[in-house]
């Protein structure tokens, strides 16, 4: 069975464009698994102001036409916190951009989320690879649609370790308040974090199998990976580490993933904790499990149908 003969899932993309955020959205709309019924933007890796703006050109750039919305400015109820260090000033630092085609929609994010999956036959599937702040946005503002929810696919957390502080991940620690509200809602949740997404490494090879694709996308994506890597290399890694795009290639290609079910909990106070993401791992609560937790891959094929994903722009598929 080829990759377009499957049902298209329903799916809304949520995140904060961002070098892997965007390699994650290239994915999605290349694989032809998805029907993306909206884009919506976080405030995370750079300000709702930027983050807005990249999406639209990463839609414009991959030929993605669906409606985009400006999601929450901050968080719940922290104060907003950055990552220039790793993206650069625009969120989106590196190989310049085509101009921005595809336009804002005049509603906020939560009210296009609502609109979208009110009108949607099947239940929708959320891919946020952002702070968790829209979604549980619309959860609080719209609780007679959790159940047209059908599971959100998030890159956040970890379940042994952070990578902003010891124990927070910086998607959950931007937001603790509404990754809690959105573990704690019974909706369905496929959790990539740190424990897969620091083993699904690109290496330099893999982005030179990339470039040499000689498509437009394929063009920009490997200058993003080279990006994204300069940070992680002076860190001693052997490849550029895609987090988000694992919220996206498990719905793709599940069986290169292993995945375990944990009741998980969101710490949103303490000195040293705040952020955590913490798994029950033996039971103790008696809670049952609230999320499948992505917790190992198989790098190789992960690259390979990463960069499989980045060819189809090459042969018409995404168009």
């Amino acid at each position: 069975m080829q990759m377009n003969d499957f049902p298209k899932i329903p799916v809304i993309l949520d995140g904060d464009p961002g070098h892997d955020d965007a390699i994650a959205w290239t994915i999605a709309h290349g694989s032809g698994r998805f029907r993306i019924l909206a884009v919506t933007t976080a405030a995370g890796n750079q300000t709702i102001e930027k983050t807005t703006y990249n999406a639209r050109r990463v839609c414009t750039l991959i030929g993605l036409k669906a409606p985009i919305a400006r999601g929450c400015s901050h968080p719940l109820l922290a104060d907003l916190m950055n990552a220039p260090s790793i993206h650069g000033e625009t969120g989106l630092d590196g190989p310049a951009l085509p101009a921005p085609v595809m336009e804002e929609e005049p509603l906020p994010a939560v009210e296009l989320m609502a609109r979208v999956i009110r009108s949607c036959e099947e239940k929708v599937t959320i891919v946020s690879t952002g702070p968790l702040t829209n979604t549980a946005a619309f959860l609080l503002s719209h609780p007679e649609l959790r159940e047209r929810i059908g599971r959100i696919s998030l890159m956040g957390g970890g379940l042994g370790f952070g990578n902003w502080t010891p124990a927070a991940e910086f998607n959950i620690l931007v937001d603790p308040e509404a990754a809690k509200i959105v573990f704690e809602s019974g909706v369905p949740i496929l959790m990539a974090g740190l424990d897969v997404t620091e083993k699904a490494l690109i290496y330099p090879e893999d982005f030179e199998r990339i470039r040499s694709l000689g498509n437009p996308v394929s063009g920009i994506v490997w200058q993003w990976l080279e990006f994204f890597y300069r940070f992680h290399r002076n860190l001693d890694y052997k490849g550029a580490p895609m987090h988000d795009p694992c919220a996206v290639m498990a719905l793709i290609h599940p069986e290169i993933f292993t995945m375990r079910d944990y009741y998980v909990q969101i710490e949103t106070g303490g000195d040293y904790c705040r952020g955590a993401t913490v798994p029950d791992w033996y039971g103790i609560t008696g809670e049952a499990p609230n999320a499948t937790c992505l917790v190992d891959v198989d790098r190789e094929a992960f690259a390979d149908a990463l960069v499989g994903l980045i060819a189809a722009y090459g042969k018409g598929v995404a168009e």
